[in-house]
């Protein structure tokens, strides 16, 4: 029996999902929790695998799906192929296999721009900022997770960056950081 399955996704933990697809009835849904610049997410891997010929993946706005055109126009093939037929509800928007609509493929080309030109600007702004705090020395970047003589009593020890990274479950960039403040 087809199934009504719905995607959700979020960028961080504190944003809330229930506006995406609240009030329609679904019968499954799945929700990641992660930046849309790839294709690689849990829930979205979940539901390729999930969903069955006859289904209807329900997305709340095209931006939840994918953030590049690429990524957004393989998705929707994907699940055309499959004989899935993809909704986004913000849009009024619906691509199935057996039916090609021209003026929704143009406006997912549209849209899917849009989205992906919004992205790259916020991204641009982002490293002006933080390229603007480092000057002004008011951008050390994320906090430490590990206590830095642990990292240089592993390093006096003569075990090399890579292994100290490794034994306390951090990066090696981490490691170097760490040891040029000493």
């Amino acid at each position: 029996m087809p199934q009504i399955i719905g995607y959700i996704r979020v960028s961080t933990v504190d944003q809330n999902t229930v506006r995406q697809l609240d009030g329609i009835n679904l019968d499954q849904s799945y929700t990641d929790t992660c930046s849309g610049s790839t294709v690689e997410r849990p829930k979205l891997n979940e539901l390729k695998s999930y969903c069955r010929s006859g289904d209807t993946v329900v997305v709340h706005d095209i931006s939840r799906l994918a953030r590049n055109i690429q990524d957004l126009i393989s998705l929707i093939k994907f699940f055309n192929n499959k004989g899935v037929t993809v909704e986004f509800k913000k849009e009024a928007m619906t691509f199935t296999a057996e039916h090609s609509n021209p003026m929704n493929t143009l406006m997912l080309n549209l849209l899917g721009s849009v989205y992906q030109f919004e992205r790259e600007m916020m991204l641009e702004r982002q490293r002006e900022g933080i390229a603007k705090a480092k000057s002004a020395g008011k951008y050390k970047g994320r906090p430490l997770t590990v206590e830095p003589t642990e990292v240089i009593a592993l390093l006096n020890d003569g075990l090399s960056i890579r292994k100290v990274a490794n034994q306390l479950g951090i990066s090696t960039t981490t490691v170097q950081k760490i040891k040029k403040m000493t």
